[in-house]
């Protein structure tokens, strides 16, 4: 007989014996026996179904985080690739610039350093040398950029420390000027700029994330928002050995990854910890992201449905239809997280294309800071050249030199006070902006405003009322120049807003005070000019912003002095508010509360014979490597009667010393900057040797730099004091008096 068909007969004869033993049983034990059939077979049916709904789940919300996974790489990918290109068009228009500059070389080294450029430079065509905004000869032998990318057609160097410790890139872009390359410009960037631009965290800061560089594999920057820190993972190999991938199959794989500049993720466990490990490539390839991403965080999802699916499975041991409810209950809960997961990428997504944003609007507040500077800067710096060109032609006429010789002063003048704003909004952006309390008269600060703004107020025929009420004191402690410069920053735009014939008032009241030790005092500056628009009003305080109209943008200026007025009266614990309306004028209201002495300061004028000092007689010893500025500053000390010895650098400046007698010169200047040997250097040199006079002698620093740290730095080098170039004779002879004084004391 079949085999086949004696099982089925075997099956048969079973399922008759069966029922005859049911046909056997009471009816409510058949009932009962039957339910608990139906139960245990519909339990293990749905049972079942719900474990392979649950691994579908699971696979499927495992799919999803990698692919949320993916595309949080993507977006982070094209914000750092869009910052390079932003970062290349800026310098596209810093070397248009250049080719537009008459001495492209002297527009590099007067370059100043920001936030994102920290280092410009420009080799000419048919030179292996240039120069660069740090007074430096720049050869760019130090760089590669073989293995770099490049952006928008310009080649990127690899990753390297500068001068600082910090990670660095150089953009290279040629220089063109009339459809022929004049020579190269080559800017320097640090990573960390890219840092402020990247979202502050990463799967809620439980991953890890480098950048690195492809050809030598060293990380170059570890987002500061983005997850776990792990100390000592200075490149890919240290990388690897902390986290234990030894796997040949998986460093193979990343070799032809970086090789072949493609994404790569892999499983690996991370101390003991199962992680998903990424290799992404950004700007084909030359940088990498790399990194880690736990899967108990990527696959949160999964782990939360199948713990629900469990409680329904064991509900169903219970109660049939209790299972049924907990399941639907369960799978609420699960729809519900799932939009919120949904909602949360959307998030993470909108807050990297903010960031992209922000990276634009960067872009472009750049090429307007451009702008402006290169307009308002051009023209003073156009007066200086063009009154130079003519002072050479009637170099014979003395009333043309004289003319010629006042207005080159005043474009430098103001030329310089550009240079000061933008200093004062760097060192007010940056925090380092420290008032200097001091007991000043207030009736001096007011005497001295009225000078300065009388002559202007009566050059536009407009009238200038002065009016003090009510103050109490007159001996106030606070920092006079600070005053001052709030003073003559809201009269000064007074008067460039106000038509001819106009008038201007400053009213100085003394209101009611809240504390018994300080004046509480109220500053009006009010005008019948040409007013402001309520829109314009919002942003008035705001840096680089003006009011834009047929009348005002005949009016030179920045758009920096509200801004630095409104710092400073903030500084000081104060407040400011404006009124204003168009074609009806202005109104300025600042108050501040200033503690008064009882002490009266000495009187300017009256300080006694000490004040009006001579530099007849006396020899300095300078270190100065620019041959003009040695040239000027021999002939200011030679128009007052001393005499200037200049060595070229730092080193020679020592020598000169060392080789002088005791007494020989009465002060050293010393420039910072300087090739073989820096001024700090040369004042700790001096400060060392063992003669009587090495210590004693004043060393002063005279500099370009002229923000809080350089003056810090001179000081800690040995240094007396701290002068700011242009070079202030009144200054230089002040600094020397008190230089000298505190010596004596000592």
């Amino acid at each position: 007989m079949d085999s086949g068909y004696f099982l089925y007969g075997e099956r048969a004869a079973e399922a008759r014996e069966w029922g005859l033993r049911m046909k056997g049983m009471p009816d409510k034990k058949r009932r009962e026996f039957s339910l608990l059939f139906s139960i245990i077979l519909i339990f293990s049916v749905f049972g079942g179904i719900v474990f392979s709904v649950s691994q579908k789940i699971s696979r499927e919300m495992s799919a999803a985080a990698i692919q949320n996974l993916s595309e949080s790489l993507d977006l982070i990918q094209s914000t750092i690739e869009a910052i390079l290109r932003s970062e290349a068009e800026f310098q596209k228009l810093i070397a248009q610039e250049v080719a537009r500059a008459e001495d492209p070389e002297a527009y590099i080294q007067v370059y100043e350093r920001n936030q994102t450029v920290v280092k410009i430079s420009l080799i000419l065509s048919g030179k292996t040398e240039g120069v660069s905004n740090t007074g430096e000869v720049f050869t760019g032998e130090e760089l590669d950029f073989s293995a770099g990318g490049t952006v928008m057609g310009m080649q990127i160097s690899q990753s390297y420390l500068n001068y600082m410790g910090t990670w660095s890139y150089t953009i290279k872009c040629p220089v063109v000027r009339e459809e022929e390359v004049i020579g190269t410009l080559y800017a320097e960037y640090i990573y960390d700029t890219i840092d402020q631009s990247l979202p502050n965290g990463f799967y809620n800061k439980q991953a890890s994330l480098y950048i690195m560089d492809a050809k030598s594999q060293r990380f170059v920057l570890k987002p500061k928002g983005m997850g776990q820190r792990s100390a000592g993972h200075l490149n890919l190999n240290d990388f690897y050995r902390a986290n234990n991938i030894q796997d040949p199959e998986i460093r193979q794989e990343v070799e032809d990854c970086l090789s072949a500049g493609r994404d790569l993720l892999f499983y690996h466990d991370i101390r003991e910890v199962n992680a998903l490990n990424y290799m992404w490539a950004v700007n084909g390839g030359s940088i990498f992201l790399v990194g880690y991403v736990p899967v108990e965080s990527i696959q949160q999802e999964g782990r939360t449905v199948n713990q629900h699916i469990m409680i329904v499975v064991c509900s169903l041991l219970a109660a049939f239809f209790l299972c049924i409810g907990l399941y639907y209950i369960n799978w609420r809960q699960q729809e519900k997280l799932r939009r919120e997961q949904e909602a949360e990428r959307k998030l993470h997504s909108q807050q990297l294309a903010q960031a992209l944003r922000a990276a634009q609007i960067a872009s472009e507040s750049k090429t307007t800071f451009l702008s402006n500077m290169s307009h308002d800067i051009r023209t003073p710096m156009n007066a200086v050249l063009g009154f130079t060109t003519l002072l050479a032609k009637d170099a014979d006429n003395p009333d043309k030199v004289r003319e010629y010789t006042r207005k080159i002063m005043a474009s430098g003048q103001h030329l310089l006070s550009l240079i000061n704003d933008i200093l004062d909004v760097s060192k007010i952006e940056s925090g380092k902006v420290v008032l200097n309390l001091e007991k000043f008269s207030l009736r001096d600060v007011i005497t001295s405003v009225d000078t300065i703004i009388q002559p202007m107020a009566k050059a536009k025929e407009q009238e200038f009322h002065l009016e003090v009420t009510g103050i109490g004191h007159e001996c106030l402690v606070g920092d006079e120049t600070r005053i001052n410069q709030i003073l003559i920053n809201l009269l000064s735009n007074a008067v460039k807003y106000t038509p001819e014939g106009g008038s201007i008032w400053l009213r100085i009241i003394g209101l009611k005070q809240r504390s018994s030790q300080y004046e509480h005092i109220r500053i009006e500056v009010e005008d019948n000019g040409y007013g402001m628009t309520q829109e314009y009003l919002k942003t008035i305080f705001d840096a680089f912003t003006r009011a834009e109209n047929s009348t005002t943008n005949k009016v030179q200026g920045t758009g920096l002095g509200m801004a630095i007025t409104k710092s400073m009266v903030e500084l000081m614990g104060g407040s400011i508010e404006v009124f204003s309306e168009v074609d009806q004028g202005s109104l300025f209201r600042v108050e501040l509360e200033l503690r008064f002495s009882e002490e009266q300061p000495r009187e300017k004028g009256d300080a006694g014979p000490e004040e009006d000092i001579s530099l007849e007689g006396m020899r300095f010893l300078a270190a100065e490597d620019n041959e003009i500025n040695a040239e000027i500053l021999s002939e200011l000390f030679s128009l007052e009667g001393a005499s200037c010895e200049v060595m070229p650098n730092g080193q020679l400046a020592v020598e000169r010393f060392c080789q002088s007698e005791p007494g020989e010169f009465d002060a050293i200047l010393m420039d910072v900057q300087m090739p073989v040997m820096n001024g700090h250097q040369a004042a700790r040199a001096i400060r060392a040797l063992e003669r009587e006079d090495a210590g004693t002698i004043p060393i002063i620093a005279m500099t370009a730099n002229a923000f809080v740290e350089d003056e810090k730095a001179a000081l800690e080098a040995g240094m007396d004091a701290h002068v700011p170039k242009p070079l202030d004779m009144e200054l230089l002879k002040k600094t020397v008096r008190q230089c000298r004084a505190g010596k004596e004391a000592k």
